[in-house]
């Protein structure tokens, strides 16, 4: 996963994406053999030499500067994420491959998590690795305090989990998103040894994961909308907001909410009187920390 290669790959494919007609080259050969744009028409729209662009897909130049960056943004237009994307790959190559320490979620977090009993919620940490999670969170998704230590993660769990297939209604939108979530955390921490087991171990276990992860789809996680179906109360349409965390840049926070008077609050109402009766015994938090899941036990605070 070296970033000098990671940014060849993905010069390629914005320029195999990118229709000559969409990028406003008006006369367009008959017979052409090219997918997308070639590299000199590339370069022609980005104002540098074709050898200097040739450089950046083979990784024989790996840190443009920040004008040649945009001038390529521009040319595939890319969108925000993709234009953070591409400079993470643009900047000069680390080369650590030490181990991350352990995410903690602070303890006012957790006493934040366990008092929203209307709403569900969870936190995750790099990798999208699910730190906590509150009762009607894991009641919505699956209860992950049940899930080894190293399976806590949330793409692991849509990819490999058949439940979760079942679970959201646009399942290949909501796969594909977080694919390109993943791939944006990738991009700004090249060398983090598990992201190089997770994709590894998604690559060979999930076609679909295989496929997305050899696009170019980067994707921000900011908030939407996701359309489920929950096995004991039927159909719910949730919002959610994800927010970053103050102080814990690597920690967010999603919140999911429904419409007042929908049947998607009703249902979600009705989960949540189902979650209740099953409610740990007291003593047990209800918001239960996963802290840096593939490292670590939980401990509960």
């Amino acid at each position: 996963m070296a970033g000098h290669s990671d940014l060849g790959r993905f010069l390629r494919q914005c320029r195999a994406d990118l229709t000559p007609e969409a990028a406003g080259i008006a006369a367009v050969a008959q017979g052409r053999r090219v997918r997308g744009l070639r590299r000199e028409e590339v370069a022609l729209l980005a104002g540098v030499s074709v050898d200097y662009y040739t450089r950046l897909e083979q990784g024989r130049h790996t840190s443009p500067s920040a004008a040649v960056v945009d001038a390529l943004a521009r040319v595939f237009r890319l969108d925000a994420a993709a234009r953070a994307h591409l400079a993470d790959l643009a900047r000069p190559a680390r080369r650590s491959s030490r181990q991350m320490p352990a995410q903690r979620v602070r303890p006012a977090m957790h006493q934040l998590l366990a008092s929203m009993t209307e709403h569900p919620a969870l936190i995750l940490g790099r990798r999208t690795d699910v730190l906590a999670s509150n009762a009607l969170g894991r009641a919505l998704l699956t209860d992950w305090t049940l899930l080894p230590p190293r399976h806590r993660n949330y793409i692991r769990w849509v990819f490999l989990d058949p439940g979760a297939r079942d679970a959201f209604l646009d399942w290949p939108a909501v796969a594909a998103d977080v694919v390109g979530t993943l791939r944006l955390y990738a991009g700004r921490n090249p060398d983090d040894p598990q992201l190089s087991e997770l994709v590894g171990e998604l690559s060979i276990k999930s076609p679909e994961f295989r496929a997305w992860w050899n696009g170019r789809h980067v994707h921000e996680r900011t908030h939407g909308t996701k359309r489920m179906h929950h096995p004991a109360v039927g159909p719910i349409t949730l919002r959610y907001e994800a927010l970053v965390l103050p102080g814990d840049p690597d920690q967010t926070l999603f919140l999911y909410t429904t419409d007042p008077g929908s049947p998607s609050y009703d249902n979600l109402r009705l989960l949540g009187s189902l979650a209740a009766r099953t409610a740990p015994a007291p003593g047990r938090a209800s918001s239960t920390p996963l802290s840096d899941a593939s490292r670590t036990e939980p401990n509960p605070s």
